[in-house]
């Protein structure tokens, strides 16, 4: 085992190799514009790029606390892939046909991204591989195969599920017993992403102001420490950081997850482990992981770690826990034994917002200006594209500049769900609910039943999500 220590936290190992980008200017003072977008991650980011392509004219500002992509846009597992949070429920609520409008949607926000990213010459080692996700216990495979059929069932019938032979000529998990895969997915990464759309961004003429905190935000008003922004349209797009504005502790969760990455692996490994295809990899357990095979031959892998911080606070600049670091590590060794000797370079962590309900919302008031966008679970490197064109929608229908349209009319648009619990059973019920899901995880492993184990069913009732 190499001695050389792991770097923790430096906001993410993708600016660790990429350099965090130069600064840009903050608010200079009280200004007004015709959209003022607060957050400089992806939704904000292509929320801007959308409107100003279609509306050239608009006056259009964005305002980052820190700079753009320092959140989970500059720290995920660059999952560019079409799962969208709340399909279900949404099903219920709204019908099966507007959950199937909505995951068609999805579908082709894959391939709009990957078209978008190539149109504005951005490089972010994107690899259109599919996603494929494995199980490795008979209750595991059960749930993957209940998967694949409600995926087929909501139209998505290029899919393909795999016994444990072909799993293995793909990706050689050990002790896979199955997998699911679908084209609708890509790898990237998310540092040159986020770099590239701000870039495109400044150049099509909107402003960005870095280094400056939105600390309020009201109908036709941002206010920072620097001046207020006023604006017809006031968007809310700040994701797992949405507890730091002032009236909003409880309007989404920060939910934490981590991530390690190897040192770059030598060809002997990859010739055992195989996933030449570059998927994105993950599993189907109740505290799953997610993993990909960078352009550079290192594997990056995520998982939940410590879920949540009490009082709704986030991490500093991604730092880990080190009992954190070292579950990530044992479970890469329990993927792929042959990486029990090799480096782990970096490990570091961020937050993504999660709503009451685990649906992810795109709303704008007509009365007050005021809209949002997020709660992606977990999902937001490609449904923050889909939000922020559904955003432009919505304001250009709002403006009178154009009718309803097929993104105007998906179910997810103006959902409304209630606010989490105060402290201390915010912390309480999140840490409970995932301390359920490690242990059903540990019993479905002994367990030769293909059901889900109990714990989890309870868990999932209790947390809402079903």
């Amino acid at each position: 085992m190499s001695t050389v220590s792991t770097v923790v936290g430096g906001i993410s190992f993708w600016y660790a190799q990429e350099g965090t980008p130069a600064p840009r200017e903050p608010l200079p003072g009280d200004t007004n514009v015709d959209v003022c977008i607060v957050g400089g991650g992806y939704t904000g980011l292509w929320t801007a790029y959308y409107l100003k392509k279609a509306v050239p004219f608009l006056n259009i500002t964005v305002l980052e606390a820190k700079f753009c992509g320092y959140g989970a846009s500059g720290r995920n597992g660059g999952w560019l892939y079409n799962g969208i949070a709340g399909r279900d429920r949404y099903a219920k609520l709204h019908g099966h046909d507007a959950a199937v409008r909505l995951q068609k949607a999805m579908n082709e926000t894959v391939g709009e991204v990957v078209r978008t990213a190539a149109e504005e010459k951005i490089d972010a080692d994107i690899h259109q591989g599919g996603v494929l996700e494995v199980a490795h216990t008979p209750a595991q495979l059960a749930r993957l195969k209940d998967f694949h059929s409600v995926e087929i069932a909501f139209g998505e019938t290029d899919r393909v599920l795999r016994g444990a032979r072909e799993t293995a000529e793909r990706v050689h998990v050990t002790g896979a017993v199955g997998s699911t895969w679908t084209p609708h997915g890509a790898r990237l990464h998310p540092a040159k992403l986020v770099k590239g759309l701000a870039d495109a961004v400044e150049a099509l003429g909107v402003t960005i102001h870095e280094s400056t905190p939105v600390t309020e935000i009201k109908p036709k008003h941002a206010v920072t420490p620097y001046g207020t922004v006023r604006a017809p349209y006031v968007l809310r797009c700040t994701e797992g950081f949405t507890a730091s504005l002032k009236g909003q502790k409880r309007t989404w969760l920060p939910m934490n997850s981590s991530m390690i990455v190897t040192e770059p692996l030598p060809a002997r490994i990859w010739d055992t482990i195989g996933w030449e295809g570059r998927e994105t990899l993950g599993d189907m357990a109740h505290a799953y992981f997610y993993a990909q095979r960078t352009a550079d031959d290192r594997i990056a892998l995520g998982g939940r770690g410590y879920p949540y911080r009490f009082g709704s606070t986030t991490d500093n600049d991604g730092r880990t826990q080190s009992s954190t670091v070292t579950a990530l590590r044992d479970l890469l060794v329990r993927l792929f034994p042959i990486t029990a000797g090799v480096h782990v370079d970096h490990a570091w962590s961020g937050v993504l917002g999660v709503p009451r309900d685990w649906c992810a919302t795109v709303t704008l008031d007509r009365s007050t200006g005021l809209g949002y966008a997020g709660g992606y679970v977990g999902s937001g490197v490609a449904t923050a594209n889909l939000a922020a064109r559904t955003l432009r929608d919505l304001i250009q229908q709002d403006s009178g500049q154009a009718g309803p349209t097929d993104l105007t009319t998906l179910p997810w648009v103006n959902h409304k769900v209630r606010r989490w619990e105060p402290e201390p059973f915010r912390w309480l019920g999140v840490h409970g609910m995932y301390a359920a899901y490690r242990a059903a995880d540990r019993r479905e492993t002994t367990s030769p039943r293909p059901g889900t184990d109990r714990i989890a069913k309870a868990a999932d009732r209790i947390a809402g999500r079903h």
